[in-house]
């Protein structure tokens, strides 16, 4: 008795998440661009326009993040976390509007694409649609937020996705369901960060990526921070060698296009380095509108007209929750960080101290700042309102 209703349940068809979900239908308007931490810092795509089969195996401490990518389509790649990065733009901005929101979204494609700052044409709809594939099909395996108890967690970036469309094929309208653990990330206000909406008109992988790691780590910390190469190298989850992609961070680095960071390199015995400071940022605090997105020179999702990269010329070698802010300095990453090397320099010679030299990071290890980015877009609000409410006394 119990082994045929086993198998008829396995016979039966398995039943949509959407039919257990009130569906988020996203507004019209743009919403300032919102990235998650864990994303920004840890390698979670492929920086390559090719597909990617190979697996990221990264560990760092008692972190690991594990990425697997199906033959068919191959794995998410940078730009297809577009994506993920409008959602978490809407979900904030529909709280911050007092809207209910859910892993359920509901939205037509020009929404999308607009909001990304992508063309509308009937190319990029088709692009889009291969994005969503990829971002269903990878498989992600991590630790990152284990909660109390040492665990793994697997999913993939969408859960599943839909089309509508009428029978002359016209796209009317898209759905697709967000994994629990992005989405209890993105509601939970501390794992967020704004980033420039200049993000999107960057075309290389690795240089997209080093944005992201440049908001993560640097912020606007008046010190920022430094990496050694061989240490980015390891976060990028990059399959080009460690000499090609240093070539390519050099190239970065003199082109001096990420928005609202400057890019040093420095060199000290046979250690190279990348020093990361901020430069006029154009980002906000999170409750704070930023300029409108412009449109991207980018020519597609998962597709654009960069050179040539180190990435492509080489094979493989080897339900809303109350706000929280961030309480604590970003020390949750310096484990796995090499930031504190210019910590002595700053404090014995000031900010143009000559950097020594490396300084391996350890358990006890502190950042340059001790304020984490989230600390002072919340310390800035602060001091703008006791700066309004002294005006007002005055006034009086």
């Amino acid at each position: 008795m119990t082994l045929g209703v086993e198998q008829e349940r396995r016979r039966a068809p398995r039943q949509s998440e959407r039919t257990r979900l009130d569906p988020f239908v996203v507004i019209g308007g743009d919403a300032s661009p919102r990235d998650q931490r864990d994303l920004m810092e840890r390698p979670f795509f492929s920086l390559s326009k090719s597909p990617r089969t190979k697996p990221i195996l990264y560990r760092a401490n008692d972190v690991e993040v594990q990425v697997f990518g199906m033959p068919e389509h191959g794995m998410a790649t940078i730009w297809d976390a577009d994506v993920l990065i409008w959602a978490a733009s809407q979900i904030v901005r529909a709280e911050n509007l007092g809207l209910s929101t859910s892993r359920f979204f509901r939205f037509t494609p020009y929404q999308l694409l607009r909001g990304v700052g992508r063309p509308t044409g009937n190319q990029q709809y088709l692009l889009l649609k291969a994005a969503l594939a990829r971002l269903q099909s990878t498989v992600i395996v991590t630790t990152i937020r284990n909660g109390e108890h040492w665990r793994r967690r697997q999913f993939s970036w969408i859960n599943e996705w839909e089309e509508m469309s009428t029978r002359a094929g016209r796209v009317e309208g898209m759905e697709f369901v967000l994994p629990d653990w992005f989405y209890s990330s993105v509601v939970d206000r501390s794992l967020v960060l704004t980033i420039d909406p200049a993000y999107f008109r960057l075309t290389g992988g690795i240089e997209r990526w080093l944005y992201r790691v440049a908001r993560k780590h640097a912020g606007r910390q008046r010190h920022g921070w430094v990496f050694e190469f061989a240490h980015l190298h390891a976060k990028s989850g990059s399959l080009a060698r460690v000499s090609d992609f240093a070539l390519d961070i050099r190239r970065i680095a003199a082109r001096q296009r990420l928005p609202g960071y400057r890019l040093l390199v420095e060199r000290k015995g046979r250690a190279e380095l990348l020093r990361i400071l901020p430069a006029d940022p154009s980002t906000v605090p999170v409750n704070n509108p930023v300029n409108r997105l412009g449109r991207s020179g980018a020519k597609s999702i998962g597709r654009s007209g960069a050179a040539l990269s180190a990435e492509q010329a080489h094979p493989p070698r080897l339900n809303p929750r109350a706000e929280r802010q961030s309480l604590t300095a970003n020390l949750e990453s310096n484990r796995e960080s090499n930031s504190s090397a210019l910590t002595h320099a700053y404090e014995s010679r000031g900010a143009s101290a000559e950097f020594r030299g490396p300084v391996r990071n350890t358990r006890g290890s502190s950042p340059i700042s001790t304020t984490s980015s989230a600390e002072e877009e919340s310390a800035q609000d602060t001091c703008d309102v006791d700066r309004r409410e002294n005006s007002k006394r005055s006034k009086r």
